[in-house]
């Protein structure tokens, strides 16, 4: 897979791609991520990127000149499955979505920063929106880096062990159910007798009535949509 991301900030990048399990995704040649600093197509040799709003407003609004000419001449080497924009006014980024971008082979993730980008940008070249929370932060680069981790980490053989993934919460709909490791005692604080047990159909039972419990205390919501 390869992911090319489009910002004005490149070196808020820096960290993330290089630790964790992305850091050793990329290392293990699962999956190439390339970092493309808008300023680089920008006009004037100023390399401004921005300009004031149409119809007065306070803010500046990332220009259509250099997110047109950067994405076009990516697509001259690769053909994209979707061009990505990050926006606080956009659908929730879900688990199936981060399930479906695993699947795909290309992908472009454009990151706005100050007030937004040009209204033509998000008609004429996204073919996806995705926000992060109903909330407004400085720019797109840490909802993307959101994405980044959410899509990576299921990829195949990027994780160690697929199934640690496959039981997160989310991916059947609800909460994962309450987990424990060693010791069996704590201060008093007990492990479920039921996780001691050693009858899996028994544990099996017992963490789908704690997902479901749980799910319904804390996101009923999410039972609503079935």
């Amino acid at each position: 897979m390869q992911i090319d991301i489009i910002t004005s900030q490149p070196d808020l990048f820096t960290s993330v791609l290089n630790n964790s399990i992305i850091g050793r995704a990329i290392a293990n040649k699962f999956v190439k991520v390339n970092i493309h600093n808008l300023h680089n197509w920008a006009k004037d040799k100023f390399k401004h990127i921005d300009d004031t709003q149409y119809g007065g407003g306070s803010g500046m609004v990332i220009k259509c000149e250099p997110v047109f000419d950067c994405i076009n001449e990516l697509k001259t080497t690769n053909n994209y499955d979707e061009i990505i924009y990050m926006a606080p006014d956009a659908p929730k980024l879900t688990q199936s979505d981060a399930n479906r971008l695993s699947l795909h082979s290309n992908i472009i993730i454009l990151c706005g920063h100050y007030k937004g980008i040009d209204q033509r940008i998000r008609d004429e070249l996204i073919t996806a929106e995705i926000s992060i929370g109903d909330y407004v932060l400085t720019g797109g680069e840490l909802p993307a880096m959101v994405l980044l981790d959410a899509v990576i980490r299921l990829i195949p053989g990027v994780l160690s062990d697929i199934e640690s993934a496959l039981t997160d919460s989310f991916m059947d709909g609800l909460l994962e159910a309450p987990i424990y490791t060693k010791p069996a005692v704590y201060k008093g604080l007990n492990v479920p007798d039921v996780l001691l047990s050693g009858n899996h159909q028994h544990i099996k039972e017992w963490r789908q009535n704690q997902s479901y419990n749980k799910t319904k205390l804390i996101r009923p919501d999410l039972l609503d949509s079935e």
